[in-house]
């Protein structure tokens, strides 16, 4: 069996997470497994299914500005006492140049860095992140990405022209997402939605996601539609401003904040429509899976990858435009449509986990056979 050792600060709820448990789930664990080294002290969301799974999960300190060496210290200490990791796949964006150069350093063979991004943050964070990718390139033996926008950003357009990188799609379970009428009512009845015009939108509580122009977009939408409920599955750090925000604009009767859920596809079926004006994305899992629930979307025009739109339901919007704007364009769409015939359109653009996880499944396999010959 061979063991994989993931790089990442977390295994909460999110995109990337979200994304490495679906092949988790869907790969053939009497081959493969997946370990977890992270730099979050606190228990992790998915930690309880890892373990179930067979994996491990280890913890280093956090990488730091104040104080790098002690992460550096702890991942040379880290790898020394493991040497069973021959293969390792870091997260971190440009960030995986330092644990990559570390696992270069302990004689790790396969370094693979995964780019979930298309831009950096702002900032002396961003700044530092743009600074270490002509590192990466160096530090890492083999380059994977969500999206060709993403492999552009971090790579570079040279090294994705010679095909330098692999682009590993956000694959979903796609028949979880499948449109189901009587989970659609059941939801809506639990949330008390009757017969209201919901529109949705999943995400961390992170500035990338843009939730407070979306609150400005709903604004404008319950102003000519007053029967719309926003439904925002979610949370993070920005919840309290978010919520002052809703207070403020006096939608504190329209909108519902379900907090981290486990069945985010159920919750989709509730929805009318999807509103993503995301600052920035990799490709925007969360659109695919919308797309899967057969959910008209409308997402940030230059933000997000049009490789996002899988099933031609995803209207691109720029984030120039005012939140009137967008209103209108959503406005414009939601009238009764069919909601089915979504998910063998998806399945042939390669995002159906089970043919994902095979794919990437070879290749570790592959990777292997090499370096043990």
């Amino acid at each position: 069996m061979i063991r994989i050792l993931h790089i990442l600060h977390s295994m909460n709820r999110g995109g990337t997470e979200a994304m490495l448990m679906n092949l988790y789930r869907h790969i053939d664990r009497g081959q493969i497994q997946f370990d977890f080294l992270l730099t979050d002290p606190a228990p992790c969301a998915y930690e309880p299914e890892i373990g179930s799974l067979g994996g491990r999960v280890y913890r280093i300190p956090r990488l730091t500005r104040g104080n790098p060496l002690r992460y550096m210290r702890a991942a040379d200490a880290f790898f020394k006492a493991h040497p069973e990791y021959r293969i390792v796949h870091s997260h971190t964006s440009s960030k995986s140049a330092i644990p990559l150069w570390i696992a270069r350093r302990n004689g790790i063979p396969v370094r693979i860095c995964h780019s979930h991004s298309n831009r950096s943050e702002s900032g002396i964070n961003g700044l530092i992140r743009d600074a270490l990718k002509p590192a990466l390139r160096h530090m890492a033996t083999d380059l994977f990405a969500c999206s060709n926008a993403g492999a552009q950003w971090l790579y570079g357009t040279r090294t994705v022209r010679k095909g330098g990188v692999h682009i590993v799609k956000n694959a979903i379970p796609c028949a979880d997402y499948a449109y189901d009428g009587s989970v659609r009512q059941e939801v809506r009845e639990r949330l008390g939605l009757g017969d209201a015009l919901v529109i949705g939108h999943t995400g961390r509580f992170h500035p990338a996601k843009n939730h407070l122009f979306l609150l400005e977009v709903f604004s404008e939408i319950r102003r000519r539609r007053p029967d719309a409920r926003l439904l925002l599955v979610g949370d993070g750090a920005l919840r309290p401003q978010i919520e002052r925000r809703i207070a403020e604009l006096g939608l504190a009767d329209a909108v519902i904040l379900t907090g981290v859920v486990s069945d985010v596809h159920r919750y989709m079926q509730a929805m009318d429509v999807f509103v993503f004006p995301s600052h920035y994305e990799g490709l925007g899992m969360v659109l695919v899976e919308a797309q899967a629930a057969g959910l008209r979307c409308f997402t940030s025009a230059g933000s997000v990858p049009e490789e996002a739109n899988v099933a031609g339901l995803v209207e691109y919007i720029p984030l120039s435009e005012s939140p009137a704007v967008w209103a209108e364009r959503v406005l414009r769409h939601t009238g009764p449509h069919p909601r089915t015939g979504t998910l063998e359109k998806i399945r042939a653009k390669g995002y159906d986990i089970a043919e994902a996880a095979r794919r990437l499944e070879a290749f570790y396999l592959r990777r292997a056979a090499e370096i043990s010959r």
